[in-house]
């Protein structure tokens, strides 16, 4: 018979990813934002041939990048919280500084200066809290 504590042993261990100024272990502070790849060029610079990325992006909108993401860590020597582009290899983590290209290749992220199509209007009324939203309809009595 197995005892309690053998079987707590095969615990999956904590994520083994340092700080790349510091090393120092980094505590997650956010989800995984996934990323996905729109060109054959993204494809390309990730190993993938020119003509199999040309047929991939041709044949579905979006690929999606396995092993990569963007994620927000906390670093207890820094004391602040950076966003990273991670990039996992077997049982391994790669990090860098997020770059703003690939918070465009990200699902799930809105986008700092928000959506272009949506109307200033519409923006502003999104961002207002309470009822008194009311007061930029005209209203004629």
């Amino acid at each position: 018979m197995q005892r309690r504590c053998d079987r707590n042993r095969n615990r999956s261990k904590r994520r083994a990813i340092y700080c790349p100024i510091h090393g120092c272990y980094l505590d997650s502070v956010s989800q995984k934002y996934r990323l996905f790849a729109q060109t054959p060029g993204q494809l390309q610079e990730r190993g993938v041939k020119r003509r199999e990325a040309l047929m991939l992006v041709a044949a579905k909108t979006t690929i999606p990048l396995d092993g990569e993401w963007l994620e927000g860590f906390w670093c207890e020597e820094c004391q602040e919280t950076k966003w990273y582009h991670v990039r996992k290899h077997q049982s391994n983590y790669e990090l860098s500084i997020a770059p703003l290209e690939l918070w465009q290749q990200a699902t799930g992220v809105i986008h700092p200066h928000h959506n272009p199509s949506v109307g200033e209007f519409t923006l502003r009324q999104s961002r207002m809290l309470g009822y008194n939203g009311v007061k930029d309809f005209g209203f004629i009595n």
